[in-house]
């Protein structure tokens, strides 16, 4: 399902690439940066958040990752990349950003193949059916289970990701935003989506003060987020070169840049 959902987000990425004059091969390059960024990332967020001892740290068969570590540094590997190609960091991002809410979407369904990330108990018409261990013989095997229903926590941050896809385009589309700026948009969307369905899960999490630790993460995403969009906003009377990576369309090194894909601002 992570494979799907990579493949999407490089399809609508490498549109988004076009509109904006980059090549759209761009998107497809710049996976070899972001994917094995984020998997490290991903992995040292689950054994930080999770108290995993050092011993163990090389256990990878034993799975856990932690989508917030993924990210974060998925967004250094892509930096890194835009960097070393002298790239237009602000269209590059703005291209991307929509793409990955839309692979998430698609890559939670692995947690509904694997019975995992449910919810507390509830009768709901969409709840989920889980074989929950019933009794257990002296070594800890389970000897009978039961069917109960949970909380497809799953499906609402699938939900809840597509949506937030669709809100992205909406704000790009309506140029509200200086360039480079839509990445709030998604982390304080992602944010508030975390916030409220990671109070709804029941698995084993660590947690601070009696609150799981990614309620801590998000809740601190969330209010860098919103610290940053207060100065994002493109102010009354903005021209469009301002809202065009501050290049001067009419200049003849501008538009030359442009179609190649590069941008002749310094990063």
């Amino acid at each position: 399902m992570i494979g799907l959902g990579i493949i999407a987000a490089t399809m609508i990425s490498r549109q988004r690439s076009v509109e904006r004059g980059l090549h759209p091969d761009i998107p497809v390059e710049i996976l070899m940066w972001i994917i094995p960024a984020g998997i490290v990332g991903a992995r040292i967020y689950h054994l930080i958040t999770d108290w995993v001892p050092i011993s163990e740290w090389h256990k990878i068969w034993e799975g856990g990752l932690g989508i917030p570590g993924g990210v974060l540094f998925g967004i250094a590997g892509a930096a890194l990349f835009i960097r070393h190609r002298n790239l237009p960091r602000s269209k590059v991002f703005d291209a991307l950003i929509v793409g990955v809410p839309l692979g998430q979407a698609i890559g939670r369904w692995g947690n509904w193949w694997n019975q995992e990330l449910y919810g507390r108990a509830t009768n709901v018409p969409w709840a989920l059916e889980i074989d929950v261990p019933a009794t257990f013989d002296a070594d800890g095997h389970a000897l009978t289970s039961t069917v109960e229903t949970f909380h497809p926590t799953f499906l609402y941050e699938s939900l809840w990701n597509l949506a937030l896809v669709g809100f992205l385009i909406w704000v790009d589309r309506r140029r509200v935003l200086k360039p480079g700026r839509l990445i709030w948009v998604y982390t304080a969307g992602y944010g508030i989506g975390r916030l409220w369905i990671e109070a709804v899960r029941i698995d084993r999490a660590t947690e601070i003060f009696g609150v799981r630790v990614n309620l801590w993460t998000m809740g601190i995403v969330l209010a860098v987020s919103l610290a940053m969009l207060t100065r994002s906003f493109v102010g009354r009377g903005a021209t469009e070169r301002e809202w065009g990576d501050g290049e001067d369309a009419s200049s003849p090194s501008g538009s030359a840049f442009r179609k190649i894909g590069l941008s002749d601002e310094e990063e």
